[in-house]
């Protein structure tokens, strides 16, 4: 979906016409069934709105048309995404007298903001973003679901809002000009993706998750709507009673309410724990064989593929694997760093894009086990920060010596390596981006000519506050408001969009969010075990094999690759004159790190992939950098 709304002359109001289709026809791929336009001027001929959408059929195949409207046309809708609960609501509204025209989880959303006003976005369960016309009071709303699952963009200058789905549409209305933000390009190197609201290019910026903003008169006001439940400490103190029964329950209802479609659809299968329950729990329920999708790579020490065959052979489902190559990642890098509209900073997102094209062959709509490590605390770091205090008490010589060790040991032992390196740092607002990030605060300054950020106050210390909260809260808060949203989920996003087909998260139900945070930390985190309760609650479902097996991650073997067959790829783009990015950096410091890389001395491959990326960005968008 995309949009405009702001005052023009009757000039501009062609001229904003023509970008309108220009912006609907730039994310042609995320909905190749239908589109529709709607436009209207008012107010003395002066305010000029306009509604574009792009449909991928998932609901209500033959009358689901958008933009959608109320039985007198006052409002009109454009939506991207899924309302779980829009049958539930559809009665209840129907109680209030409200008509429906079709069968459409879009029409719940325009009469629940007739019944309630801008209260609506509390009342949908699911994944969205949209934007609804109220020519009444001629003002226009945007709304994003509680973790951002959907993404919403703006662009806003002059009394004018541009609003999409995807930069690229914004990029392709007249007078929007890529140009990289440079505070925005320091941050992309701290986290490896740039945190809200800010994005890589300068002026464009993302509506927050759990927010929506009202333009009227020309002036946007964005209001925060949803809070997650780990910002706060826990609050109940009552006994919990039956937590896994109740777990699985809320969890099982999550999954049978994101199976509601009126086209095939299947599951991603890593042979991981949160994927396998997904399948598990969709084969209890599913009349039909499910359909799984698996990707893998030839290196079988990497490749998952074994461990998905096993829960697709315990719950015969109907199965398809697809094996990539680095040939694959050359193929296909420069077209998802485009799709993304911004580096393609997780080597995964290669394989999930393929694996979606995969899929889109035979479903429409797939389930993913996105979101449990951030709702559930699944990560090494939730369980190595509780030890963050007692590891800074070590003597400073004991502390540098073992991170010497670490740093030169070999790549299966990068999770021990990352755990050290982060543990050093002192503030937790270090550690926190160097979990998943490419370098610390002090080799940024080393390597980059960029001038640092003059604040002194990270903007994670606003964001995550510890006062009264545990330290796995706090984490797990960081990883839901930032992390996922700004990283993971655009990647799912837009690596699934790309392929035409949609992705549903059980895990990131909100309702099953704020029942977890009820519950004392060691429901989420056991000594060393992650997903206590997921695992607890998946021990009458999954084999043993798949409940005991150590949790590998979707690594792509780009340190192996960029010592071989990506090795004149990596060199070309980052140390030839062409290189677009050379400039940011102090150029022997970046020698010195892809010497140590290619010669096996150390392992670089997060900031090596993330500056190749970079540098891809550059030349995919022409982007020039902002004075």
């Amino acid at each position: 979906m995309c949009g405009i709304a702001g005052y023009a002359t009757t000039r501009q109001l062609v001229e904003a016409s023509a970008g309108l289709r220009r912006m609907a026809t730039a994310i042609a791929h995320r909905g190749p069934d239908d589109h529709g336009f709607f436009e209207t001027v008012a107010r003395s001929d002066d305010l000029a709105i306009g509604l574009a959408h792009r449909r991928l059929a998932i609901i209500d195949i033959t009358t689901g048309h958008q933009p959608l409207s109320n039985e007198d046309g006052s409002i009109q809708i454009v939506f991207n995404g899924e309302i779980y609960n829009f049958r539930e609501l559809r009665a209840e509204l129907c109680a209030y007298g409200h008509r429906f025209a079709t069968r459409s989880d879009t029409e719940t959303i325009v009469h629940a903001y007739e019944q309630w006003g801008v209260d609506c976005v509390n009342h949908l369960r699911g994944m969205f973003a949209f934007a609804l016309w109220d020519g009444a009071q001629e003002r226009l709303l945007l709304a994003r679901d509680r973790f951002g699952k959907k993404p919403l963009f703006l662009w806003e200058r002059d009394g004018v809002l541009l609003f999409a789905s995807e930069i690229k549409a914004l990029l392709a209305f007249p007078g929007v000009v890529a140009t990289v933000d440079k505070a925005a390009l320091w941050d992309y190197f701290a986290y490896r993706y740039v945190p809200a609201p800010a994005t890589l290019f300068s002026g464009i910026r993302k509506l927050p998750p759990g927010s929506y903003g009202i333009w009227q008169a020309g002036r946007f006001v964005a209001t925060n709507y949803y809070e997650l439940p780990d910002r706060s400490p826990r609050q109940t103190s009552r006994p919990v009673l039956a937590p896994v029964a109740e777990f699985a329950r809320l969890l099982e209802d999550s999954v049978c309410s994101r199976m509601l479609a009126d086209v095939p659809f299947g599951a991603f299968l890593s042979g991981g724990l949160d994927s396998s329950t997904v399948v598990a729990l969709m084969c209890r329920h599913s009349s039909q064989r499910v359909k799984t999708f698996s990707v893998g790579f030839g290196d079988s020490l990497l490749s998952e593929l074994a461990y998905a065959r096993t829960v697709a052979t315990a719950f015969d489902t109907e199965h398809h694997e697809l094996t990539i190559t680095h040939r694959d990642v050359l193929d296909q890098l420069p077209a998802l760093v485009r799709y993304r509209d911004a580096p393609v900073a997780e080597p995964s997102d290669v394989p999930v894009y393929l694996l979606a094209r995969e899929a889109r062959r035979s479903v429409k709509m797939v389930l993913t086990g996105e979101g449990a490590d951030e709702v559930l605390g699944g990560y090494p770091k939730h369980v190595c920060e509780r030890y963050a205090t007692g590891y800074l008490r070590l003597p400073p010589v004991v502390r540098r010596r073992l991170e010497v060790l670490m740093a030169g040991l070999p790549i299966r032992f990068r999770r021990a390596s990352t755990a050290v390196s982060a543990l050093a740092l002192g503030r937790w607002t270090d550690r926190m981006p160097r979990w998943f990030g490419a370098v610390s605060p002090s080799e940024q300054r080393e390597l980059l000519k960029l001038q640092p950020p003059t604040a002194d106050c990270s903007p994670l210390e606003a964001m995550v506050p510890l006062a009264g909260n545990s330290t796995l809260r706090a984490v797990l808060y960081f990883d839901q408001v930032s992390w996922l949203p700004d990283n993971l989920l655009e990647r799912g996003d837009r690596m699934t969009m790309a392929a035409s087909l949609e992705a549903r998260m059980p895990f990131m139900d909100h309702a099953l969010a704020e029942y977890v945070a009820t519950l004392p930390d060691h429901w989420r985190v056991r000594r060393l075990t992650t997903k206590y309760i997921l695992r607890a609650a998946a021990s009458a479902l999954l084999p043993r094999s798949i409940l005991e097996r150590p949790k590998i991650g979707f690594r792509v073997p780009v340190a192996e690759w960029l010592r071989g067959p990506l090795r004149d790829f990596l060199l070309d783009h980052l140390l030839e004159p062409a290189s677009r990015t050379r400039d940011y950096y102090h150029l022997q410091v970046l020698k010195t790190y892809i010497d140590e890389h290619l010669e096996g001395r150390r392992n670089h491959e997060k900031l090596l992939w993330s500056l190749l990326t970079l540098e891809l960005w550059h030349r995919e968008f022409n982007v020039s950098l902002a004075a």
